[in-house]
């Protein structure tokens, strides 16, 4: 959970015992705030009706950069972008994946 912590500093985001609060922006001006469970993995279910599990980690950069979409969408996007969604690498390593 070492890396959750890092996210809640950086992301300036609210805790309690059981949740991580990240406070959404709201055109009416009314304050709105997202609660997720503090677990490893949390089960996704996608528009299609597929679930997967995703780290915490992941869903709680998507909710913090793109907040307008749905989950299964922004977690799209961190996929997408990694370089946007990465924690704490350098910028001399490079993706292995290709």
């Amino acid at each position: 959970m070492e890396e959750i912590d890092e996210l809640v500093r950086r992301y300036n985001l609210e805790e309690d015992i059981e949740h991580i609060i990240i406070p959404l922006p709201d055109r009416d001006g009314h304050a709105r705030r997202c609660f997720l469970l503090k677990r490893h993995y949390l089960l996704i279910q996608f528009p299609d009706g597929h679930i997967s599990d995703f780290p915490l980690s992941e869903i709680i950069e998507a909710t913090v950069k793109y907040p307008d979409l749905l989950l299964s969408e922004s977690i799209h996007f961190v996929h997408k972008i990694p370089e946007l969604s990465s924690m704490t690498e350098s910028s001399g390593t490079e993706n292995k994946n290709d």
